[in-house]
């Protein structure tokens, strides 16, 4: 079972920057997968970012360009630098953790709200 706890966030205005950060626990192998998706009032959640354990990268169109995502393996650490934030990023940004490439079990956090508004 693995736990996702996630920091950060909060309020910013139009062209700003945040970041968030999460830390998984509860297990002592390697994550696969670790990825930030978000969800906004009335809309299904949606990818934002994903990193393999290997580094490979992969990002939502509409966020592609902004936002820079980043894992610390050893540590099963996860964060995400979002840049030029505008205020359809607003949203509960949520971590993300598939432990195993040939299994799609997936691990959610408990999300953190992300407000961007003047």
């Amino acid at each position: 079972q693995v736990q996702l706890v996630e920091s950060g966030g909060g309020l910013v205005q139009p062209g700003g920057s945040l970041s968030v950060s999460c830390q998984a626990s509860g297990t002592d192998s390697s994550i696969y997968l670790m990825g930030w998706y978000r969800q906004a009032p009335g809309k299904q959640r949606e990818m934002v970012a994903t990193v393999t354990s290997g580094g490979t990268t992969d990002y939502g169109p509409s966020v592609e360009g902004r936002f820079t995502v980043a894992r610390h393996n050893a540590r099963k650490t996860i964060s995400l630098q979002m840049n030029d934030l505008k205020p359809e990023d607003t949203a509960v940004y949520y971590c993300s953790a598939r432990p195993l490439f040939n299994s799609p079990r997936r691990y959610w956090g408990q999300g953190t709200q992300v407000t961007v508004s003047s």
